[in-house]
């Protein structure tokens, strides 16, 4: 059974990244600029977008955090989301969700302009995506397919089940494994909630990737043996053997899937670190001008 490793995988592309940014900064080159916006005091999305800032520094970007109150009107965020759209310097842009319930999450994402787009979310990147034009992709589903890159895993005609169909990880997980290309060229079944006799379909998965939101959702008897199982899923559980009270475990239930199969994602440690990494990667994309030109 191999371990996928995501931390070592994302100080790799780091690393990469850094030594891209040197040499543009060698040629006279402009510094890549990533900007995130906030609303409010969640204490996840602070720890989120502290990480992504710090990962700036990391690989020699500039980066912008704009903190707004969680009061803050639909009509001021949008502004905000203008000028940074309008500012020459500002390459990539996000806005860590979740929102207050008084925006509309839609209305923002579509505000972001498309070559700014670094979380790949508007319409425009996920239609470039689906069509296998040069898109910038969510980061997670970019994350996951470099791992199976990395680790160089077969995709081609293999049999994949995606368990969990959200427009962050699932939907955009299932077209790019379809995609003709590599990773790629898989036979994918897109399974959720509301599907009947869940087990059997993915117990026909040579690629198994569970994005549901449910912990340890995914066990033993779920799993082909010598599948590859990619673990989307983070929960926080209580545990008082920790010194910090708690734990973190994923989607599937570890112990009891990794003896089966044949590589298997860790939580934490697997997908989670590969987020940032490609976020960065994204918004070096834009700063070079790759996708949109």
């Amino acid at each position: 059974m191999v371990l996928i490793d995501g931390k070592k995988t994302s100080a790799e592309i780091k690393s990469e990244i850094a030594t891209r940014v040197s040499e543009i900064k060698a040629e006279g080159g402009k510094t890549p600029h990533l900007a995130a916006v906030l609303v409010g005091n969640d204490g996840a999305s602070q720890t989120y977008v502290g990480a992504k800032v710090k990962a700036c520094e990391e690989v020699g970007f500039k980066s912008t955090l704009v903190r707004l109150e969680e009061t803050v009107s639909e009509e001021e965020l949008l502004q905000v989301v203008e000028d940074i759209n309008n500012n020459p310097d500002i390459d990539g842009l996000i806005v860590q969700l979740p929102l207050p319930k008084h925006i509309s999450v839609d209305k923002v994402t579509n505000k972001i302009k498309p070559e700014k787009d670094v979380d790949g979310f508007t319409p425009a990147n996920v239609g470039r995506m689906t069509l296998n034009w040069p898109a910038y992709v969510a980061a997670t589903p970019y994350g996951i397919v470099e791992l199976l890159k990395r680790y160089n895993i077969e995709t081609s005609g293999k049999n994949c089940v995606v368990i969990g169909r959200s427009h962050i990880v699932g939907s955009p997980m299932s077209i790019l494994m379809a995609r003709n290309g590599y990773p790629g060229n898989a036979t994918v079944t897109l399974t959720h909630s509301r599907t009947k006799n869940l087990a059997e379909i993915t117990k026909t998965a040579d690629i198994l990737i569970v994005a549901i939101g449910k912990p340890e959702f995914v066990t033993a008897d779920m799993v082909k043996p010598g599948a590859v199982v990619i673990d989307v899923g983070i929960h926080r559980i209580e545990d008082s053997s920790k010194k910090s009270g708690f734990r973190l475990i994923g989607d599937v239930k570890f112990d009891e899937v990794a003896p089966l199969a044949s590589a298997i994602t860790p939580v934490p440690g697997g997908v989670g670190p590969m987020t940032i990494a490609a976020l960065l990667y994204n918004t070096l994309q834009s700063a070079e001008k790759k996708v949109f030109g």
